[in-house]
C-alpha cells in the first residue's frame, strides 16, 4: 500500500502512522503524544490552520509543518 503525508488526508479519513521524517526532538515529542508506528489516527479537520486529529478518543492539534513530515498509510475499515 502507498504511503502519504498526514497533511494530505481529508476529514473523516483514517491513517496508520508508518514513520516520521524529522529531527530527534520532534520525533520524541510526537511519540509522547501517541503518534508512534502503527497508531491509528482519524483526521477531524484539515482545511486551514492546524490539523485536528482523533487519536484514541482524544483530539490533538498538529501544525501543518510537522504533519507534513508524518508518513501514514491510508486505512479503511471496509478492508479489515
Amino acid at each position: 500500500m502507498k504511503h502519504v503525508y498526514l497533511s494530505s488526508l481529508k476529514p473523516n479519513e483514517y491513517g496508520k502512522i508508518k514513520g516520521v521524517a524529522c529531527c530527534c526532538k520532534a520525533n520524541k515529542r510526537l511519540y509522547e503524544l501517541g503518534l508512534y508506528r502503527n497508531a491509528l489516527v482519524k483526521v477531524v479537520k484539515n482545511d486551514f490552520g492546524p490539523i485536528i486529529l482523533n487519536l484514541s478518543g482524544n483530539k490533538l492539534a498538529l501544525g501543518r509543518g510537522l504533519a507534513s513530515k508524518v508518513m501514514v498509510e491510508p486505512y479503511s475499515y471496509e478492508n479489515n
